[in-house]
């Protein structure tokens, strides 16, 4: 049976994580206008880990200017990143944690004010957000070539920096989900239609990225399974087969993004499976998998594990608990969760332009002490 810490040597790799606990990828906006390494950023990932999560991974890192989704966004889109990255990732190799880049572009959820151009996704569509729509032009095979073109360059330019690998972002409403969604992909032609070809995106970049760098540098995709919030068009039984595809060309691991790691799949209601376990039955036991959501104690983690996944993600655990794998490991039943007071999340080296961020989410930040 799996054990919360336990090692995990991936597959056809020298890449082992010292436990099945990762930092998830996270927005917190403390890097520069340039997209070059911010001091906050640097010490928010360090610090995980300094206290010992096995895997961190970035924030989501534009690999196209007309990709940048926020203010104070990473970026990996030009040589002036590279020594950024380096220390980055020399920082979180130094207490024996692996690096991951999550990589991305944010297609229709790229605002026009930070990219200073029209928007675009898969196909010509209305991008409602606040009140707001607005218009989103369709990608030209010359968008589809350069941008598999950069994700290929973004990875190559990770290698470089030592990371460990990459993680194609295909969830949350951005560019590689739009294509995989029939929400936003109306496209008849190799990119549009059927499941291979929604995936065909996605599938040419890991390839790409396959091509030009070493087998044992890991390549991993995550994936929403379902529609969440206003991000239609996702089905499971497609994601389940999206998942397969990916498998077989060569990714090294999926990251699930449930929002609940004990959901049940919202298409049925009925089943007692948490949606990991469809993943893990439909996929077999050949590729690790991810998952995140509401995991906040010790025995959160547990029964993850038991329902089919390989590691944990945490999300929001880890900002105000940045010694969580410690107490996860004394088996500490009790866990602080929010609100968190902005003394206790500074203290947790987490800064303040992600403080200010986070307000934004109900009942987690606190001007009090708590």
């Amino acid at each position: 049976m799996k054990q919360l810490f336990d090692t995990y040597l991936f597959r056809g790799t020298d890449k082992s994580a010292n436990n099945r606990i990762a930092l998830a990828p996270m927005t917190n906006k403390q890097s520069y206008d340039d997209g070059t390494l911010g001091e906050d950023e640097y010490r928010w990932l360090t610090r995980r880990a300094r206290e010992g999560f096995g895997i961190v991974f970035t924030c989501a890192v534009h690999v196209q200017p007309d990709g940048k989704g926020w203010e104070g966004e990473l970026g990996n889109y030009d040589d002036i990143h590279i020594p950024g990255l380096t220390r980055l990732a020399s920082g979180i190799h130094q207490y024996g944690s692996l690096a991951i880049m999550q990589l991305f572009h944010g297609g229709a959820r790229s605002p026009e004010n930070l990219i200073h151009t029209q928007p675009w996704s898969a196909s010509e569509h209305i991008f409602t957000i606040k009140n707001h729509n607005i218009p989103v032009r369709a990608a030209t095979e010359k968008d589809i070539t350069k941008v598999i073109q950069s994700f290929t360059k973004a990875a190559i330019r990770a290698y470089h920096a030592g990371f460990d690998g990459v993680e194609l972002h295909g969830a949350h409403g951005y560019l590689l989900h739009q294509f995989l969604s029939t929400a936003t992909n109306h496209r008849t032609d190799q990119w549009g239609g059927s499941v291979q070809n929604r995936a065909r995106l996605i599938t040419e970049i890991l390839q790409s990225i396959r091509l030009h760098l070493p087998p044992y540098f890991l390549v991993g995709v995550r994936l929403s399974p379902e529609d969440k919030y206003n991000y239609k068009g996702i089905d499971i039984d497609d994601s389940l087969r999206v998942a397969e595809i990916l498998k077989d060309n060569g990714a090294d691991f999926i990251d699930i993004s449930t929002w609940g790691s004990t959901n049940p799949p919202q298409k049925y209601p009925e089943s007692t499976k948490p949606i990991i376990t469809w993943f893990r039955e439909y996929l077999g036991n050949e590729i690790p998998l991810f998952v995140a959501g509401e995991i906040w104690t010790h025995q959160d983690a547990v029964n993850a594990l038991i329902a089919g996944a390989d590691f944990v993600a945490l999300g929001k655990a880890a900002i105000g608990i940045p010694d969580w794998p410690t107490l996860a490991k004394t088996k500490t039943p009790h866990i602080t969760k929010p609100p968190y007071s902005t003394a206790q999340l500074s203290n947790a080296d987490v800064g303040n332009v992600f403080i200010e961020y986070m307000r934004r989410w109900d009942n987690f930040v606190s001007d009090g002490d708590i």
